[in-house]
């Protein structure tokens, strides 16, 4: 069974998601999270918590079981949407190779 290829054809659902990351989500869109979340490769983009509710930093998955995450601290948050938004666009670029507009 082949994994789903977000395509050219997804991007009214990640138009949805930068519009309101909370959802509800379609189900397009649910596909594409779907996809975006079980990538098994290393480099996943992911959030990491400085202070709770108040304050994320963006860092990137090693792909090695144990490792500690790669922090990217020049990419700090203190919107919780907006760091969403930001690893939705780099996960979509690492899937597809195109960014999306801003």
């Amino acid at each position: 069974m082949s994994r789903y290829r977000i395509s050219r054809a997804d991007l009214p659902f990640a138009r949805e998601f930068l519009e309101n990351p909370r959802g509800p989500a379609s189900h397009g869109l649910q596909r594409v999270l779907n996809r975006m979340r079980t990538d098994v490769a290393g480099g996943k983009y992911v959030l990491v918590v400085r202070e709770p509710h108040r304050r994320w930093v963006l860092a990137r998955l090693t792909g090695r079981r144990g490792a500690p995450v790669e922090l990217i601290p020049e990419h700090e948050f203190d919107d919780l949407l907006e760091a969403e938004r930001t690893v939705f666009r780099l996960r979509w670029k690492a899937l597809t190779g195109e960014a999306l507009a801003p």
